[in-house]
């Protein structure tokens, strides 16, 4: 870990010796780089001055976010399932007692992602629990650090255990897509990351190139993602932070909120 530094802004991790002047991530326009500039921190100092937080969300999921806030104020979610664990996204630090923790319910057979801006430092969180992480081919370019655990994935789903699938959406990025898992709910659960985005008022989700950039998709691809969607069973859903987290009309309020885009 002392090798590497980390964007302050995005949480991707580079070896220090190679890293960019600006951060490849943060360069794409799906990004931004803040008024202040491109900053970088080492891993010792987020240690520091943050912790990690873990929080129940149902018998078989838990939530992990850094506090306070780092870089876009991601989370990770750890899915409880008999025949091995699955991390969804990862966070950009990784401390023991997290890693007791996660020991604790049985480790992890497979970290997934849903889109690039969660990459962090995945390499380090596969070397601890020795597993797999899953990244859809359409996003390969986006590894910043390539590692031995990394496998990449393709088509429109990767079947993993217990009815739990990886499916490719696209939309926010090339890559972007969802976990599906059958028992965390009567319908199906998705973990969506920010492949959809729960407005506050928690009756409307979009589908956006960039959200913090407001660059919208051509309708042609809104069109072609809302096809994903209406083939996908689900009733809950978990988005990227916290407060993106919907249980009750998922699926009625998703289709309304796709009509809209076509008035």
């Amino acid at each position: 870990m002392n090798d590497q530094i980390i964007c302050s802004t995005c949480g991707t991790y580079y070896p220090a010796a190679t890293a960019p002047e600006l951060c490849i991530i943060c360069s794409d326009e799906r990004q931004y780089f803040p008024e202040t500039g491109q900053s970088y921190t080492k891993p010792a100092d987020l240690h520091r001055k943050h912790s990690i937080k873990l929080n129940k969300l149902h018998e078989r999921l838990y939530e992990m976010e850094i506090n306070p806030m780092f870089a876009i104020g991601q989370r990770a979610l750890l899915v409880l399932s008999e025949k091995g664990n699955v991390l969804w996204d990862c966070i950009p630090q990784l401390d023991e007692l997290t890693i007791e923790f996660i020991k604790s319910k049985g480790g992890l057979k497979a970290i997934a992602f849903s889109h690039p801006h969660y990459y962090s430092n995945m390499n380090d969180w596969a070397e601890i629990f020795d597993c797999p992480v899953y990244i859809h081919k359409n996003d390969a370019e986006h590894i910043m650090v390539k590692g031995p655990h990394i496998h990449l994935w393709q088509g429109d789903e990767h079947e993993l255990w217990d009815g739990m699938k990886l499916l490719l959406v696209g939309g926010h990025f090339e890559g972007s897509s969802i976990l599906h898992v059958p028992f965390l709910s009567k319908e199906g659960t998705i973990l969506c990351g920010d492949t959809l985005f729960l407005s506050p008022s928690k009756k409307h989700f979009s589908v956006m190139r960039s959200y913090p950039n407001r660059i919208p998709l051509s309708q042609q691809e809104m069109q072609r993602v809302k096809q994903r969607f209406d083939s996908i069973p689900f009733d809950t859903f978990y988005g990227y932070i916290k407060t993106q987290n919907l249980s009750e009309n998922v699926k009625p309020i998703f289709a309304r909120s796709m009509q809209q885009y076509f008035l």
